[in-house]
């Protein structure tokens, strides 16, 4: 269970230099994991010296974060964490009107990918987190007795490109620390290839969402600029192999950008890419459309998502017999919906905005669809 570094590694070698049986290491894990107990201090079934040595060695309190600010609205709570680093990040605890309770978790200080609608990458990156950071974020709302039925690497950064990411998902499906299973756990990603295969190796039945957002390659290299070093052919290829060896259903998110890629040839373009997967596992490509949330930092390139336009789209796809849902947007008045996530921290300086070629300025044409001039500012 122990993660080299972390708190759990920490908590052994305490054990070992004050000569403790070993199953103490089992009572501490209990109480921390299964009663949310929140200081060393407070675990009564441990002799004095070792409560002591804990403390003097990890701190007072179990959390590697502290909570700075809370907000509330209706069916979402944001918490802005402080870390040791005075670093911040934020966490989204959602509650579903059929009573389920889901938790957004952040994996990075801010995030390098810059896609251009997103303000985590407005702020760029900070640093990554650590194994016991991400899942401290967990841990915070069972200390508070928060129900938690599902845990998505969906907040600021992203999951793929940090290695400790696989060392969080150990512990948090680790039966005798979180005890989640796979299933309730999903991992959002722009298409880090890397990343992806470890988890079809280590986490097969963790749910995978790849942010697909635009089905051309020159459109999503504005949107998604990592396009260009994992290109969308080859990401493709990599989410049917994860299909294939794990027979999970794979989500295709995808931010509808109202008159920017939302058009029939993109919806044509969407279905074509499910059905040009391998029919054995065709079925379980699900595409996942989100609303464009205005966020801090971004500009004006893009307006809020209105109803009829996300639900012109969905009836496009549809209509080609692919399967379709809305995800439902949590928290967009207090700034903790999809994309708006940033920490206060400040956005970095915007880079001049590139000036559209003539290619890029001309309508759609087969196999490709332009984009506007103003929407190709990059963070």
């Amino acid at each position: 269970a122990g993660v080299a570094g972390g708190r759990l590694a920490k908590i052994k070698s305490v054990i070992e230099q004050t000569k403790q049986p070993s199953f103490r290491f089992d009572q501490i894990c209990k109480a921390i994991y299964g009663k949310g107990t929140q200081k060393y201090e407070s675990m009564s079934i441990l002799p004095h010296e070792l409560r002591s040595k804990l403390t003097e060695t990890l701190g007072e309190d179990v959390l590697s974060l502290k909570p700075e600010t809370l907000h509330e609205s209706k069916q979402a709570t944001k918490v802005l964490f402080e870390l040791h680093d005075k670093q911040k990040v934020e966490t989204v605890h959602m509650r579903f009107e059929k009573g389920s309770a889901s938790l957004c978790i952040s994996s990075q200080v801010g995030c390098a990918l810059k896609c251009n609608f997103c303000a985590t990458g407005a702020v760029g990156f900070k640093r990554q987190m650590t194994a016991d950071e991400i899942t401290d974020q967990v841990l915070y709302f069972t200390q508070k007795n928060k129900p938690i039925d599902s845990i998505s690497f969906m907040g600021m950064g992203e999951p793929l490109q940090n290695p400790k990411v696989f060392d969080a998902l150990a512990m948090l499906t680790d039966k005798s620390l979180f005890a989640f299973p796979q299933r309730s756990i999903s991992v959002s990603t722009v298409g880090i290839i890397p990343g992806i295969l470890r988890l079809t190796s280590d986490f097969p039945q963790v749910n995978l969402a790849f942010s697909l957002h635009s089905p051309f390659e020159e459109q999503r290299n504005i949107l998604v600029p990592t396009n260009k070093n994992y290109p969308l052919p080859e990401v493709l290829k990599v989410l049917e192999q994860h299909a294939m060896a794990t027979n999970r259903k794979i989500f295709l998110a995808y931010l509808v950008l109202e008159g920017f890629n939302d058009t029939a040839q993109h919806a044509d373009a969407i279905a074509d890419i499910v059905r040009k997967m391998h029919v054995d596992i065709r079925h379980l490509f699900h595409v996942n459309l989100l609303r464009y949330n205005p966020a801090f930092g971004i500009g004006n390139d893009y307006v809020k998502t209105e109803e009829p336009a996300i639900r012109r789209f969905q009836s496009m796809l549809s209509q080609q017999s692919i399967p379709t849902s809305i995800r439902q947007s949590f928290g967009v008045d207090i700034d903790a919906a999809c994309g708006q996530l940033y920490a206060k921290y400040p956005p970095k300086p915007a880079r001049p905005a590139r000036t559209a070629t003539a290619s890029e300025q001309q309508p759609p044409t087969q196999g490709r669809a332009s984009h506007r001039p103003t929407a190709e500012t990059f963070s």
